[in-house]
């Protein structure tokens, strides 16, 4: 769909307006049907060619280990590009095996430098819980997206100064179920290292606040 490419391509423009025109070095997408990257790549690339900005950022499609065919195609030096039978992932939006714009991702990231990372269902899912205790509430696609920024930090890809830029493409309103579950500790085969478990409280104010008021006084520092 061109037309909804158009619309997708703003949030690069974006991204460079509220950095004053200044350029990140990196730009990390989630990735299924693969329309989002190749649509940063274009409006980036339109900026560019307007002389608004001198350069563009790289970008890193980031996808799930469960449907990440844009992936083994990267890891394989681009040589063959084959499907596959994408397994159930929690970033659903991303469920893709077979994704339509594969030749317009490719022509984005080969043009801009570009790398593909993957996430499995454990780490997508430890990422979001570690960005949810910042005080987000992202969405498991965000996780995939994070997942990729600490693989490549770690890996000293991606520099300690390096400006980097994690788009969110949806809110975690959307996926309860997913985070109830992880901090219960209730999802078969994933450690759920980061769980906050949910406590059953009054439904009264005073009830509330005790709670909360016990839990902050355990955090404090203490002082001797």
């Amino acid at each position: 769909n061109s037309l909804r490419l158009e619309g997708q391509k703003t949030a690069a423009i974006e991204i460079l307006q509220q950095f004053d025109w200044q350029v990140p070095d990196w730009v990390i997408v989630p990735g299924g049907n693969l329309g989002n990257i190749y649509a940063f790549y274009k409006g980036f690339q339109m900026c560019k060619e307007l002389g608004l900005v001198d350069r563009i950022p790289r970008l890193v499609c980031a996808q799930a280990a469960n449907a990440n065919p844009l992936y083994l195609y990267f890891k394989s030096g681009w040589k063959e590009f084959k499907p596959v039978r994408a397994q159930t992932t929690f970033a659903s939006a991303i469920q893709i095996g077979d994704p339509v714009s594969i030749d317009r991702a490719v022509h984005a990231l080969k043009n801009c430098n570009g790398i593909v990372e993957e996430a499995t269902e454990e780490e997508l899912m430890d990422a979001m819980a570690q960005a949810d205790s910042t005080g987000m509430f992202t969405c498991p696609h965000t996780g995939v997206a994070l997942t990729a920024l600490f693989k490549l930090r770690n890996s000293g890809v991606i520099k300690p100064t390096d400006r980097t830029v994690v788009v969110s493409t949806a809110h975690g309103l959307k996926f309860t179920q997913s985070k109830i579950d992880y901090h219960s500790k209730n999802i078969k085969d994933l450690a759920c290292q980061f769980a906050n478990p949910p406590m059953q409280v009054k439904a009264d104010f005073g009830s509330v606040m005790d709670v909360l008021s016990k839990y902050l006084q355990s955090k404090a520092p203490k002082y001797h």
